[in-house]
């Protein structure tokens, strides 16, 4: 997790580096595109635009429970934010693992992906899925069990 927030924050301190840049020139309107573009970029690090993460261990032992998927995921990745962004509301039903802050989690995905470290990897009723269709995940986040 302290990886996340590092690449978030240095995403944040270029940004401001170079809007003063700019603005010491005189370009304002370039100084605050770059400003933007580097507080996006920031904001893709930070897991903050995520539901709160739990391990893989506390994840799969309620989805045991409430039949909801468990998304396997990592800052930065854009597979990830797409997801997230698509899901929308529905989003916050699912169990979400940092595989960068849960070793146990990295592991799973390992296990499902055979070898390599892909996210999105969701995980439902104890199948596998890389990178699914968000239309797919949402589906198993509102109906059925999943939507209880």
């Amino acid at each position: 997790m302290l990886r996340s927030w590092r690449l978030a924050g240095l995403a944040l301190a270029v940004g401001v580096v170079l809007a003063v840049v700019q603005f010491v020139l005189g370009n304002y309107v370039p100084g605050v595109i770059l400003f933007v573009l580097c507080v996006a970029w920031a904001a893709s690090w930070s897991p903050l635009v995520f539901p709160r993460s739990v391990t893989a261990v506390e994840a799969r032992r309620r989805a045991a429970r409430d039949g909801r998927p468990v998304i396997f995921w990592r800052p930065g990745c854009q597979y990830c934010q797409r997801l997230r962004m698509r899901l929308g509301r529905a989003g916050r039903r699912a169990h979400w693992v940092n595989i960068w802050a849960d070793p146990a989690g990295a592991a799973a995905v390992r296990a499902i992906t055979g070898g390599n470290e892909t996210v999105p990897t969701v995980e439902v009723d104890g199948a596998g899925h890389v990178n699914p269709d968000p239309a797919w995940v949402r589906e198993r986040l509102v109906g059925g069990a999943a939507g209880a």
